[in-house]
């Protein structure tokens, strides 16, 4: 099983939107449900996330290689799209 490193924080909407966005992919497409996340709260494990070069949240990563990173003003399809693009790229490795 490979994992996805998604560094998120509480409340933001963005990481709520991509959480809404995962739920709904891996229903529409059941072999998402072989990619693993390992969700970092970024405000409660600062120190976790020093290694991941990024600036908003949420950011997806594999490995070292950014996946995702939400954008100011990005709506939930948009956001929708790209979780769905990094779901498709770990697949593919």
């Amino acid at each position: 099983m490979k994992t996805i490193t998604a560094i998120y924080l509480d409340g933001c909407p963005y990481c709520r939107h991509a959480r809404m966005a995962i739920q709904e992919l891996t229903e529409e497409k059941p072999d998402y449900k072989d990619i693993s996340i390992h969700w970092i709260e970024e405000n409660k494990n600062a120190a976790d996330c020093k290694n991941f070069d990024y600036y908003y949240a949420p950011s997806f990563f594999l490995g070292q290689e950014k996946l995702y990173e939400a954008q100011p003003g990005q709506s939930y399809e948009e956001i929708k799209a790209h979780v769905r693009d990094a779901f498709d790229k770990t697949l593919a490795r």
